[in-house]
């Protein structure tokens, strides 16, 4: 199942379906003025990456695979650890340092939920390096964002 993100109209599709049939590292599902949702996979041992939105809260599903959520407020001082798996969901305060890591056999399969949006619509990342190097990856100029704070990166 491919979503094809159609920005800030009314949309809806199997959520489930759709984030277990994800491959890609990252792949925007939709847009919103105020949110937005992202499909996300993790490779097997792999992570989602250290990082911080100062001004995004955001919310995390599990839909399939397991891992270990680490969140706090450095980088160096991730005081909340717990293990999570399918149905689990990861609640991030804006500016909390937080990271996911896949320790199953098998990928995870993760949906996300921004607020404000944090990607470019439609914006699809097959990889982490993909999405790290990806310089062109900003919210849509018709979206509401806070002042720009840049997302910190461990």
């Amino acid at each position: 199942m491919t979503i094809k993100d159609i920005g800030p109209k009314p949309q809806s599709f199997n959520i489930e379906e759709a984030t277990k049939g994800n491959t890609d590292y990252r792949s925007v599902a939709w847009s919103g003025r105020y949110l937005q949702v992202t499909l996300m996979s993790i490779p097997v041992g792999k992570d989602i990456g250290l990082e911080a939105h100062p001004e995004t809260d955001q919310f995390l599903r599990l839909d399939a695979g397991k891992g270990r959520v680490q969140m706090g407020a450095a980088k160096d001082k991730l005081t909340f650890e717990q293990d999570v798996s399918d149905g689990w969901c990861v609640l991030v305060p804006a500016g909390t340092w937080h990271n996911i890591t896949n320790l199953g056999t098998t990928p995870m399969q993760v949906y996300t939920v921004y607020a404000p949006a944090h990607h470019q619509p439609g914006k699809v990342q097959a990889t982490a390096a993909a999405a790290e190097a990806d310089k062109d990856d900003e919210p849509a100029a018709w979206s509401v964002q806070p002042k720009h704070v840049p997302d910190k990166h461990g």
